[in-house]
Order: C-alpha cells, then structure tokens, then sequence
C-alpha cells in the first residue's frame, strides 16, 4: 500500500521540479495553497517506492573528482533519512563540480526494478565537499538583484499565478554553515503561506530543493524530536519497541496499517511494543482534519476510549461524507462510550486542535509528507509495508541496543 501524499499526483515519481509544480498547480493553487510546501517537499517524496528486495548502492565513479566524496555514504544516508523501501537499487554518479561554491553535483539513479520500471527516475543532488551537507535538488544562478530574482526563479519553478503576489524577506544566516535563508509568502489575497528558501553564502545562487546534514544521524533525530509523553499510545512505556505513527484518518493505506498493528502486531509482540497514535491530516482531504480534532478530543476526555473510536474512524472510512461527518463523528463517539455532549462541545471550540497542531509541525520537522509515515525506535517507515518487512524491522529493533526513545 503506497499510501496519501501531501499532494496527489501521477505513478511516476521524481520528475523535473517545474513538472512537479504543475502537478501540484493542477489541484489550483488558491484551493489548497500549499505549493510552496511542496517544493522543500519533493526531495522527500523522490524516494518513496514499493516492494521487499534489498537496497543495492552502486558509485559510478569517473577519475579525479568522483573519487572525492563518499558515494555509499550518500546513499545510505538516503536510505536511513527518507525510509527507502528494500526494493529500491540507488546508483551515484557521474560526480562532477558544481556552480555552487563548495559543493559537487551529481545523479542519483532510482530503479525500482522490472515489476515497477515505469517509476525509475534520475534525481539531480548536490554534495559539499567537506562531505557535511546533501542538496537534493538543484542551485540556479541570481542577478545582480538577488531579492527580485528569488521571487522570479520561485514562480517560474512553481508556476504561480501571476494573481498571487510572492514577496521575499531578508536574507540571513540560516542553520547550515554554508547557507543562507530567505523566506518567500504567498498572498493571493485571502490567504498567506510562506516557506523558508536557501541560497548559497554569497547570495548568488538560490536551491530549489532542500538541504540536509549528513552529520546527523536521521535516527537520532526522530528520537530527540518525537514527543512521547502525554500522547495517544497503547502499551507499556517500558517498551524496548516504540512505534510512532503519524496517519490521516480519512486515508486507506493508514487504516490498513492501523488494523495490523491492532490485530495483528501488538497481540504478537505484547508488552515488548508500545504504539504512539500522532494526527497529520492532509489537505486533500475534507473531513480528516475534523476527525482528528475528535480523536484527539476523545483522548482528552475519556483517554481509555481513544483506542476503539479510532479503530471505529478507520474501520467506517466509506460512511463519511463531508455533509455528516459531524454527526457520525458524534454517533461513533458515543458508541465508543465517549460523552457525546462533552465531545461536541470539545469538537465545536476546536479544543484539541493544539494537540494535532504539534504532530504537524512535529512530522513536518522530521520531514513527513505522506501516511502513514511510521518510526521504529527512529527508524523511518514509509508506508504500509508487507506483514513480513513490518515483523522484519521490530525484530531488529528488538535485538538493538535500547537507546531513549523520544522526549518530553
């Protein structure tokens, strides 16, 4: 099961960053206004595949510059920070220098195999040269005008509307040594979004992509960022296994994750696994934020019924409509032994929206753009893998080294 990205588009996945726009361009753009998400998004749903083989990492290496970086570092940064699934063979190269100061580019080749070669893609990176820091994406040349040229190269790469007026602030030093920040809004009169861009520290060159730190262990950071207290889980907290998913309740591949992990998982495991239940509702959808704003409701209320209301929301997906959500979301809570005026009035002031408001930025900061999208002890899942991987993966986790799973 594939799973619901935060934007919908074609099977083929990986395409050039102005075709990606249009795609996302095509949902319109004053509708979910949320393309300039989408571009720090793409880089992580380049590598978002199907299937069970193992990941081979290939370097095609020319002489001289190629030779200077890591190439099976980069690939298996790749793997630990984005979950690619084991199906996917990644090949690095050629490695040459790049326009930007400091840094190589390079091509990764993404090959899904025969059974899904229709998805196989090439994605353009670009790699420091002090091997700290991964560019998925690309770095375009600024005029003498580097303001009015972020805004320029901005529209061009996401098609925006002329109607929508995209400004940029100034620049400044962001949290990467060799980059600097810009923040560019959208306003298409009604609404505004904005979304922090990198240029490099000279200001000649803005990325459309989004940089990361290969010096940071991706597992470590799902670990010191996902909050584990005071949330929605079943199990002990003694666990030596902790499944952090972040799932829409209006998505089929999450209910289906959600019934093995209920039925299927925590009857096999028992204590030795504990489930931590975060929201992340996606904007396609039209009734899942209003779900999440009652489960998360339920939890505050009555947090022993979470469980059953939620199974309940995922179970009855094909009853909602946009019309009666409210209502079923009322009937089904009451069936759950939740007090149905306490959840009215909780859902109607939007009491709990706090809550599913920190697993948003909670997910987003960890680089979460689809669901489900699950953690084991850190370890990224994308997906609703077969029973075999998803059994695969907790066993290992079973057998490491326990290490503090989350904060406060």
């Amino acid at each position: 099961m594939a799973g619901d990205r935060l934007f919908v588009g074609p099977a083929r996945r990986g395409k050039e960053f102005s075709n990606v726009a249009r795609r996302f361009n095509s949902r319109r753009f004053n509708k979910g206004f949320l393309i300039l998400a989408g571009l720090a998004l793409v880089a992580v749903c380049l590598w978002v595949g199907v299937g069970t083989a193992r990941i081979e990492a290939r370097a095609a290496r020319t002489s001289g510059t190629s030779s200077a970086i890591n190439t099976d570092r980069i690939v298996r940064y790749i793997r630990e920070r984005f979950g690619v699934p084991e199906s996917v063979k990644l090949t690095v190269g050629p490695v040459a220098d790049s326009a930007l100061p400091g840094f190589y580019q390079a091509v990764v080749d993404v090959d899904y195999g025969e059974q899904n070669k229709q998805q196989n893609t090439k994605q353009s990176i670009l790699v420091s040269k002090d091997d700290r820091y991964l560019v998925i994406g690309s770095a375009v040349p600024l005029g003498a005008n580097a303001k009015a040229e972020v805004v320029q190269k901005v529209r061009e790469a996401l098609k925006v509307p002329a109607t929508v007026q995209l400004t940029a602030s100034a620049f400044r030093p962001s949290e990467f040594a060799l980059f600097n920040q810009t923040q560019v809004t959208a306003d298409d009169g009604k609404k505004k979004q904005s979304q922090n861009f990198y240029l490099s520290k000279n200001d000649h060159f803005l990325v459309l992509g989004q940089v990361f730190s290969m010096n940071v262990d991706p597992m470590r950071e799902a670990l010191r960022t996902i909050v584990t207290q005071n949330q929605p889980s079943v199990g002990p907290t003694t666990a030596r296994v902790t499944i952090v998913e972040y799932a829409d309740l209006q998505c089929p591949s999450c209910a289906h994750l959600h019934e093995v992990l209920e039925k299927q998982v925590l009857p096999k495991y028992g204590d030795k696994i504990r489930v931590i239940f975060k929201e992340f509702p996606l904007p396609m959808h039209d009734w899942s934020g209003e779900a999440a704003i009652a489960n998360e409701c339920a939890y505050q209320i009555e947090p022993s019924a979470f469980l059953n209301y939620r199974t309940m929301i995922f179970a009855r997906q094909s009853s909602f409509t946009v019309a009666n959500v409210r209502d079923l979301l009322l009937q089904y809570g009451q069936e759950a032994g939740i007090d149905r005026l306490r959840l009215a009035a909780c859902m109607d002031a939007k009491a709990s929206l706090p809550r599913i408001e920190a697993d948003k930025r909670e997910g987003e900061k960890l680089g979460v753009n689809r669901t489900p999208t699950s953690f084991i002890n850190g370890r990224r899942v994308e997906g609703a893998p077969s029973d075999a991987d998803l059994y695969k993966i907790i066993d290992e986790a079973l057998t490491e080294k326990p290490e503090k799973k989350g904060k406060g």
